[in-house]
């Protein structure tokens, strides 16, 4: 069974998947799930445990408004030794296509099916998936704010341009491993992460091994990078924490998950001047959320400061939030990565 929760309003459901833990050989496949909405992208996310030549496979099949089922679509093989972890391009059709980790729909759709097959031994921990369809509004509105008290989480900080020019097989560290950096900084936060003789490779005058360690287990072969979201999920699951990828709709939504002790990832893009204090421009970003201001600004680890103590940032709430929720940007897309059993805030069926 795999139970659904759906908020119509805000055009964004999270489905969240019990896969038996022998899954078949021949693979396994939920129920058809109903969507709620015509939505427009279908982002899955998992955890498992693939041991030395075990990998899994994850597809999508959805049916469109029209009734009809598309083809099943690979959205990603994962293995945490590397072989493989690759997205699949070069599906698309006239229902849609794979653009890395998201299933992009031509023709919107209002419900699908997920399918895993597991190679090897391998076993999924938690699988979800989120659907959506995102306005195309040009701005985001400000969410309403009623004062409180400060609030911020102790999360270490990394700095992804401490690692200029490190390992260009793995995407050169740099302007390119923001993602890395801040699943590093989640994964400290937890007290999760690699054991020292796990770092040995990295080499004893790197700033921040832990980060090069997760570049190299969140790359994705295929799209030759380390932003692909359920990659990234999957990589913290290796060190025992649970998590997703979904949207939330507001900063209101963001504070609930930091006052409730819980660090999130966000992705955003904007120019320089949209996010003062920035001093930046950026076509896509991933932050990690830490704490809010008694004025309702956002406090955020933003890994693109140059160095470590310069990674925590304010940015100003009305700004912060249009780039991060507005529909030329990732629509309000997160990771969370929580300890197995923490009790999450409340749901409106984005989580």
């Amino acid at each position: 069974m795999c139970p659904v929760l759906t908020v119509d309003l805000a055009r964004v459901a999270f489905t969240r998947c019990t896969v038996p833990s022998d899954v078949p050989a021949g693979g396994w496949t939920s129920e058809e799930r109903p969507i709620g909405f015509a939505a427009t992208q279908l982002v899955p996310s998992w955890t498992a445990r693939t041991p030395p030549g075990a990998w899994i496979e994850v597809e999508l099949q959805a049916r469109t408004t029209a009734g009809e089922l598309t083809k099943w679509y690979v959205m990603g093989r994962w293995s945490a030794h590397g072989d493989p972890r690759t997205s699949v391009p070069g599906q698309g059709d006239d229902d849609g296509d794979v653009a890395v980790d998201t299933f992009v729909a031509r023709r919107p759709v209002v419900a699908f099916r997920v399918r895993v097959t597991a190679h090897g031994g391998a076993e999924v921990g938690s699988l979800g998936v989120m659907a959506s369809a995102v306005p195309q509004r040009p701005a985001a509105v400000p969410s309403p704010y009623a004062p409180a008290d400060a609030v911020e989480l102790a999360v270490p900080r990394h700095s992804q341009q401490a690692h200029a020019g490190h390992h260009p097989e793995w995407d050169g560290g740099g302007a390119n491993w923001c993602s890395p950096a801040s699943v590093a900084m989640v994964l400290a936060f937890w007290g999760r992460g690699p054991a020292a003789d796990e770092l040995g490779w990295v080499g004893d005058d790197d700033p921040g091994p832990a980060v090069d360690h997760a570049a190299r287990g969140i790359y994705d072969h295929s799209y030759q990078g380390t932003g692909n979201w359920p990659f990234n999920v999957a990589y913290a699951g290796l060190f025992g924490l649970d998590g997703f990828v979904t949207r939330l709709r507001s900063a209101v939504e963001l504070e609930g998950f930091v006052r409730a002790g819980i660090p999130v990832i966000a992705s955003l893009s904007f120019k320089e001047h949209e996010l003062p204090g920035a001093g930046y421009s950026t076509g896509g970003h991933i932050m990690v959320v830490t704490g809010f201001t008694a004025e309702g600004d956002v406090i955020v680890n933003d890994p693109a400061a140059p160095g470590d103590a310069e990674v925590r940032r304010v940015y100003r709430r009305a700004a912060f939030e249009n780039v991060w929720l507005r529909g030329s940007g990732s629509g309000g897309i997160v990771y969370v990565l929580h300890p197995p059993g923490l009790t999450l805030p409340p749901s409106n069926g984005n989580w």
